[in-house]
């Protein structure tokens, strides 16, 4: 699945500020909540809870929230840079700079689970990463974020 059909560039923030994981997660989810008209205490719940199961921090600074939404018909995603690391206690123990939170369809299936992996694909990357952390907007972080 393109990240292009998930990620708008009205869903794409930099300089992100947040004092903590939990409330970075609520902020986003109610942001993302709000733009898919979901109710947004039960799209934050859902990505709270999902965090509880195991961190979503995959390393190199990057974490991929997501959580299943019933309701949602598409996937939907919000990429934001924070100004500053937090511990979202990632695999590798670093701060989490980039945040690609993504909800998904609650029913399972391959479209759907491929818009994970192609979020992943495209963070793993070292040269996408870093272009997200120099952009100086919105409109370039995306740029790098959709990258080839």
């Amino acid at each position: 699945m393109d990240i292009r059909e998930f990620l708008s560039p009205n869903d794409v923030m930099v300089d992100v500020r947040a004092s903590d994981k939990v409330t970075l997660l609520r902020d986003l989810s109610t942001r993302a909540a709000l733009e898919v008209a979901l109710d947004t205490a039960f799209v934050a719940d859902e990505v709270v809870r999902r965090e509880q199961l195991g961190s979503t921090g995959v390393g190199s600074g990057v974490a991929i929230p997501h959580a299943r939404i019933p309701g949602l018909n598409r996937p939907f995603g919000i990429l934001a840079r924070l100004r500053k690391g937090l511990d979202f206690a990632a695999i590798d123990g670093k701060p989490v700079d980039i945040v690609f939170l993504l909800l998904l369809p609650g029913s399972p299936a391959s479209e759907q689970l491929n818009s994970l992996a192609a979020v992943a694909r495209q963070l793993r990357k070292p040269s996408v990463a870093q272009s997200i952390r120099m952009a100086r907007d919105n409109i370039e972080a995306r740029s790098a974020m959709l990258a080839v």
